[in-house]
């Protein structure tokens, strides 16, 4: 077992609007998350989010913590959130096991010392997505399915963005600190998501895009609203969305994508909108 971990700094907008493509993509872009047998953490200076990805294949994989927590153990000061976007898996939390299904996400908070991520069947390996932000205090260990989550739907295929939003760990379903994640489903022959977009200066996000083939491809894009820029992105990779940027993204072909956000508030709402005509 290997546990790879990288720290990403904030960046000041006025400074990030003179990066280049390989300036924007080595700040924003978590290019790798899933390795067998390893676990991938990516600490983000944004509202201390850490961005994640366990690939138990031939192992059980236990979540430790880096030197950077500086911490007794991973959850001593945070909160996860998971969905498995593989085969099906199990989490053992202090010895209670949780068996994870394709889609299918797990909320576990603060003051769990023992975490270990399994697959049912190694042909068929469990892919944990996975956001942690720091916590003040431990709320109950809980999984959700889609059965459970709150469920919006919009857009149109006339507008290319008919999709289905699937709030799983929202406050509407479980207590959490200040995590939140769901899941966004677009439908065949639509493409683009969260357009017209918005910032929410309260909170930063991150987005992982994947359920596309590897001949395809997502733009992703953020930026200022008068100062956008783009990031190509392949399948089951990540982006960091720093709160006074838009996120928003439009692809070869239709897509999901998992959202994380962490930040002041757990209002799901709180967002300053454009239109598509303001940006730049």
């Amino acid at each position: 077992m290997k546990i790879n971990f990288q720290l990403r700094y904030a960046a000041n907008p006025r400074d990030a609007k003179s990066y280049d493509t390989s300036r924007l993509r080595e700040d924003f872009l978590i290019e790798t998350l899933f390795t067998a047998d390893e676990i991938n953490l990516v600490y983000s200076m944004y509202d201390r989010l850490i961005v994640g990805g366990i690939h138990p294949v031939d192992e059980a994989l236990k979540l430790e913590p880096v030197d950077a927590l500086r911490a007794e153990f991973f959850t001593e000061r945070r909160e996860i959130g998971l969905i498995n976007v593989g085969g099906a898996g199990k989490v053992s939390v202090e010895g209670t096991e949780y068996e994870i299904g394709h889609k299918e996400a797990l909320y576990i908070g603060r003051g769990n010392k023992e975490i270990i991520f399994s697959s049912c069947d190694k042909t068929a390996p469990a892919k944990f997505y996975f956001n942690s932000a720091p916590a003040h205090t431990s709320y109950p260990t809980r999984k959700v399915t889609k059965k459970d989550a709150v469920i919006l739907e919009l857009g149109t295929l006339e507008e290319s963005n008919h999709r289905v939003i699937n709030r799983m760990i929202v406050r509407e379903v479980l207590q959490t600190c200040q995590l939140q994640m769901g899941m966004t489903e677009l439908k065949p022959g639509s493409v683009w998501n969260t357009m017209p977009p918005h910032t929410h200066n309260r909170r930063m996000e991150a987005y992982f895009y994947f359920d596309f083939c590897d001949k395809n491809a997502v733009c992703h894009f953020m930026g200022e609203i008068d100062e956008t820029r783009h990031i190509w992105m392949k399948r089951e990779q990540a982006v960091i969305s720093p709160s006074w940027s838009i996120h928003s993204a439009c692809a070869t072909s239709n897509y999901t994508f998992i959202w994380g956000m962490a930040g002041e508030n757990l209002d799901y709402n709180d967002m300053d909108g454009c239109t598509a005509t303001d940006l730049k």
